[in-house]
Order: C-alpha cells, then sequence, then structure tokens
C-alpha cells in the first residue's frame, strides 16, 4: 500500500499490488517495469493500513521520533487513490492529522490537507509544496503516496541478474529540485529497492532504500525503509508494523475528519 515513493515511501510507505514475478528470461519493455512496480509499492490490495515507527536522525546523530498510523483505499486500481495518516507521538504531533486525495491524471494536483491541533486549523498544501519535508524528516509529501509516471519519461538503463535500473526524467524540470533518478527494481517481485535522485548539476544528493521486504497476505511488503539526504547528512528510517490490506477501509476521508478522525485510523 504505502510505499518509499516513496515514494517512496513508497516502495518507502510501501504497501501496494503484486503484479507476479519475471521468469527467468524475461525481458518487458520498461513501461511494463515501471507499471509493474508502480502496483507493487502503492497498489496491494483494494485498501490498507499500518503503523508507521518513523525516526529522523541528524547528522550529530540526534535522533526524533514519529508515531503514526497510515490508512489507504484505492478509488480506481492503478489510479486515483486516497490516504489518512494519524499522528501519535511525540507531544508536539500528537492528533495531527493528513490527508490525501491522489488524481492519477498528470493534469491534475493532488489534493492535500493537514490538520495542526495546537492551533486548531486545517491547512491546504499548495501543489508547489509537495516536494517539502514530510512532518520534519527526510520523506517529502509526494513520497508518501507517490509520483505520476506520466509526470518522468523512462529508460531501461541497465538489467543485472537480480534488478532492472530504470531511469527516470521529468518532463518539467522546472517543477522539481531533481534533474533524474534512478530506480533499482527486484526482477522477481519487483518491489523497488532503490532510488537515486541527482540534482541538476548531476550529483547524487538523495536515496531512498527498501531494507526489509516480507510477504503478508501473499504481497512482497517493504517493511523497513530508509531515506538520506546526502547533503545535510540526515536520514530517516520508517518500520512499518501491524500491515493489513483488505480490512474494508469506509468513506472516512473527508476533511470533517481531519479534527475527530474514526477509529478507522485511530486504532
Amino acid at each position: 500500500m504505502f510505499k518509499v515513493t516513496i515514494s517512496a515511501l513508497l516502495a518507502a510507505l510501501g504497501l501496494g499490488l503484486t503484479a507476479g514475478a519475471a521468469r527467468a528470461g524475461d525481458m518487458p519493455d520498461v513501461q511494463t517495469i515501471v507499471n509493474k512496480a508502480n502496483v507493487v509499492a502503492y497498489y496491494q490490495g483494494n485498501d490498507g493500513k499500518a503503523t508507521v515507527q518513523m525516526v529522523i536522525t541528524s547528522k550529530q546523530g540526534q535522533t526524533r521520533e514519529r508515531l503514526f498510523n497510515i490508512v489507504r483505499k484505492d478509488v480506481r486500481d492503478g489510479g486515483d487513490q486516497k490516504y489518512f495518516v494519524y499522528f501519535q507521538r511525540p507531544a508536539d504531533v500528537r492528533r495531527m492529522s493528513y490527508m490525501v486525495h491522489k488524481h492519477a491524471d498528470v493534469g491534475k494536483d493532488d489534493d492535500r490537507w493537514l490538520y495542526m491541533p495546537a492551533l486548531d486549523l486545517v491547512k491546504r498544501i499548495a501543489a508547489g509544496d509537495k516536494r517539502t519535508s514530510f512532518v520534519g524528516s527526510d520523506f517529502l509529501y509526494e513520497d508518501v503516496s507517490g509520483r505520476s509516471l506520466d509526470e518522468d519519461t523512462h529508460e531501461l538503463v541497465e538489467t543485472t541478474e537480480a534488478s532492472y535500473v530504470v531511469k527516470n526524467t521529468p518532463k518539467k524540470p522546472e517543477t522539481v529540485e531533481f534533474s533524474y533518478y534512478n530506480v533499482s527494481i527486484d526482477r522477481k517481485n519487483f518491489v523497488p529497492m532503490k532510488m537515486e535522485f541527482y540534482d541538476k548539476e548531476g550529483k547524487l544528493y538523495r536515496t531512498i532504500e527498501s531494507k526489509k521486504v516480507e510477504e503478508i497476505q501473499g504481497f512482497p511488503t517493504v517493511t523497513v525503509s530508509l531515506v538520506h539526504d546526502l547533503k545535510s547528512g540526515s536520514k530517516t528510517e520508517m518500520t512499518f508494523s501491524k500491515v493489513k490490506y483488505d480490512i474494508g477501509i469506509g468513506e472516512i476521508f473527508e476533511e470533517r475528519y481531519l479534527r475527530k478522525p474514526p477509529q478507522e485510523v485511530t486504532r
């Protein structure tokens, strides 16, 4: 379902639909590869839920933690989705909620809202802020729900015994801070195992890795994800527990629920 975009969070928030294993000798085209990897990273089951422990570590070794629940529901398999995130701790973020209405159509921006209980304020997150820090971590807002495949051109640049390596170049480079990013995709189950982002000068500055993959309800699921900001030296690790798919999430993805989330999210 969630996954490290990746995003990440894809695979980082890595709960998505299994697309089937690649048989030895198979050589799918690049569009087939990225389509399958996107499904594995973000579309497992019709819906899903997990508890996420996030540990943010600075260059100096100082750590901060976040604990939250994340719930996902597909509007259309491989298409639009809805996400709801509810923070449990620490105290400064407790009861904070984040919601996304993801639109697969590249011509339509995702809708994002953030509820800040200290101010009792629901804030609409602008489309231009989607590649900013998610609650002070090294993950970005866009990593939580993923990036539309149609926003990039895709090129298969390497095939190893274990992985497909796909280079992704933005069609509108002025809208993002990177020039391109490479994704290493497991050939057996199409789980995105590593993403490498390169800046406008072509220098590697950010990575997202799937550190642990487990099979849950028959779906390959990323249960530990790590993002590393090579410029600041900070890193963020997310560990997923209590992962469940196809639990029958109701229609909870409405702005009015941000202040008082239902039990499907809080428990």
